[in-house]
């Protein structure tokens, strides 16, 4: 489709074709989604694409008239099989970043190597502490006082990769890992499509195998938990 040109004459950049995947809910890809509505938002959301059928995030996209594929890979005979089909579709889709939002599915060294510095993942830690699972039990159990979450580039090595943003949360003293968990989760939800523009705009880059950002934006000295009195 052809874009119409601004009153200065200038055509917008075209906006970058986004596929996500998921396995459950989905609630960052609601917040990738509904920023993707935004008319000067870089991105636009190209499909929804969960390895489980039954995961609940699918209906909420074709709900909201975005395409929703269920490529359910008990469905391959092997990791290599299900990663070929799922290329091939990104392929058609015309995709040219992917978002991952709770895709509870490793991904092999080949499939990563085809989407290098093409493939987001967002992580409930401030990386590189505490990658893996159980990070806001970790968190609490190591007595830290600021948690938060990361968006990075996805590399063979779990939780690893270029950092493209990171949102930090106090850790009270009373807090559970529930309680943690849903104040990373709500900054998680500010965090990624932030993080998805700078990429998608080209505003940030890789270089070196470190984000560079072209306008910084963030000049606050210092954030303190607890804060000062």
């Amino acid at each position: 489709m052809t874009q119409s040109p601004t009153a200065g004459g200038t055509a917008p950049p075209p906006k970058k074709r986004v596929s996500i995947l998921i396995s459950g809910r989905g609630s960052n890809m609601v917040a990738l989604a509904e920023a993707a509505r935004a008319p000067g938002y870089p991105a636009e959301i190209a499909a929804v694409i969960s390895n489980r059928p039954e995961a609940a995030g699918l209906n909420w996209a074709a709900d909201h008239g975005i395409c929703a594929i269920a490529l359910d890979h008990k469905q391959f005979a092997t990791r290599t099989a299900f990663e070929a089909r799922l290329h091939s579709i990104l392929m058609n889709l015309g995709t040219e970043l992917i978002c991952c939002a709770g895709f509870m599915r490793m991904l092999t060294g080949g499939f990563i190597d085809r989407w290098r510095d093409k493939q987001l993942n967002i992580h409930p830690s401030l990386l590189p502490a505490f990658p893996g699972l159980d990070t806001h039990q970790r968190a609490i159990d190591a007595g830290v006082k600021v948690a938060g979450c990361t968006v990075h580039f996805m590399r063979l090595e779990m939780d690893t990769g270029p950092i493209v943003g990171q949102a930090a949360v106090p850790v009270l003293s009373s807090d559970t890992a529930e309680d943690l968990a849903a104040r990373v989760l709500a900054a998680e939800h500010h965090l990624y499509p932030a993080a998805l523009a700078l990429i998608a705009s080209g505003k940030a880059v890789v270089e070196a195998e470190k984000v560079v950002i072209r306008e910084e934006v963030n000049l606050a000295p210092a954030l303190y938990s607890p804060m000062l009195g």
